[in-house]
């Protein structure tokens, strides 16, 4: 750009990359893996979460085609890489389905639950009574909304309710092995690795195409009492 002019939208462009690429490096001042960076990361989530006016309820089968998109708009996709919970660089394909998540509203031992902001449906999971322990999972939240805290909420309102509904002592989830940042995410939020694995559903296209042949599930697990 020649001095006393107007940056171009190239230029305009490479700065807001820059600019956003040193966010992610430079949390409220704290460097990317110093560690400062969970407490800095916490304080702008709980700012952040008390701003945010969020409406909890059980998710229908009207919501099925919106709860299909808000998914696969979180795991999948160059579209999923506006959030950290990404799964593009490790599997293609879909996430999950319409007959998937329908069978999941429409099971009477789980519940569908949504989170709604402003109207619109931001997040999501899947919970799921198992007898004596619930079941995590489906957990989405909307790229554009990700990194304030909006997930953390819908988790323990998640863990709220197992215990709440069905006496739930424990809640379990099972992790993708190699998702290091979010399995951190869990641990940072009272869960425990078990080392325990089962094995990814190779050949399965309605669980993705996975892109590496070294995927496995770990199993996660937080006492709610």
């Amino acid at each position: 750009m020649i001095a006393g002019e107007a940056p171009t939208s190239a230029e305009t462009g490479r700065q807001n990359n820059l600019t956003a690429a040193h966010a992610k490096l430079t949390f409220h001042g704290v460097a990317l893996g110093h560690p400062d960076r969970p407490r800095a990361e916490a304080r702008l989530e709980s700012h952040l979460m008390s701003s945010m006016e969020l409406t909890f309820r059980t998710a229908s089968a009207q919501d099925v085609p919106a709860l299909v998109a808000l998914v696969e708009s979180a795991y999948r996709g160059d579209a999923s890489r506006a959030g950290w919970t990404t799964e593009a660089d490790i599997l293609d394909g879909q996430r999950t389905d319409p007959e998937a998540v329908a069978a999941v509203v429409g099971e009477p031992a789980s519940v569908m639950l949504v989170a709604e902001a402003d109207g619109a449906l931001v997040a999501c999971c899947q919970l799921e009574d198992r007898g004596g322990h619930a079941y995590f999972g489906m957990f989405a939240v909307s790229p554009s909304q990700q990194g304030g805290g909006l997930g953390r909420r819908v988790l323990a309102e998640a863990e709220r309710l197992a215990r709440e509904r069905w006496g739930a002592a424990e809640m379990h989830m099972t992790v993708i092995s190699v998702r290091d940042d979010l399995i951190a995410w869990y641990v940072r939020r009272g869960y425990a690795r078990t080392g325990r694995t089962s094995p990814f559903p190779y050949g399965d296209e309605r669980f993705g195409l996975p892109k590496r042949d070294d995927l496995e599930f770990e199993l996660l697990v937080k006492r709610l009492h």
